[in-house]
């Protein structure tokens, strides 16, 4: 079955959607024990979430990139991950779906939520044809991500680097087979009209 072109792809249940980010060890860890992001975690700035596992691995180098050692699955409630969609902006101008760029200028300027989309990797980091969803948060869209939609926080650092060492030997199947099972997310295409050129 063919990709869609622009997907969210994502391990998810009923009432929960699960996405990624990495950090140093020192905010990585305690959010991990804690169940929540610590007092050092910038509330302030702009904080992406990434629902796809490999497209995480490649921003963090599986990893080993400096301040991002520690792989985090964040499960958040769909009800927040859907507003942050639906209060979202294309991080980037397109002819055709906005009016003009001054119009998109203002509009992305006001939106909690942005969205990239970045063409989704395989195991060994390679760019696919098809694209996944990166969602930046900022202002109130952080407060509620951390305050209200964050329902755990796992340390997935180990499965990471099983994962990487796997790719590293050649062992594409057994890595294939640990791999978080991500599937295509249900969303209305009125929540995401908007934010596919």
């Amino acid at each position: 079955m063919e990709e869609p072109q622009h997907g969210i792809r994502a391990v998810y249940a009923e009432s929960t959607i699960t996405v990624y980010q990495a950090y140093s060890p020192e905010i990585g860890l305690p959010a991990v024990r804690e169940g929540r992001f610590p007092a050092v975690w910038k509330r302030d700035r702009m904080t992406w979430i990434k629902p796809s596992f490999l497209w995480m691995m490649y921003r963090c180098g599986w990893g080993t990139k400096p301040g991002q050692e520690a792989v985090l699955a964040v499960e958040i409630t769909r009800e927040g991950f859907e507003w942050a969609l639906r209060n979202a902006s294309l991080s980037s101008y397109i002819r055709g779906l906005h009016p003009d760029r001054s119009t998109w200028q203002r509009q992305l300027k006001r939106a909690p939520a942005r969205v990239q989309w970045d063409p989704e990797r395989d195991l060994r980091l390679q760019p696919l044809s098809y694209r996944s969803l990166q969602l930046g948060l900022s202002g109130e869209a952080v407060r509620r991500y951390a305050d209200e939609w964050t329902v755990s926080i796992s340390d997935v650092t180990p499965l990471t680097h099983e994962i990487h060492a796997l790719v590293s030997s050649g062992d594409l199947d057994s890595a294939t087979q640990l791999l978080p099972q991500e599937r295509e997310y249900p969303v209305a295409d009125e929540l995401t009209a908007h934010l596919r050129s």
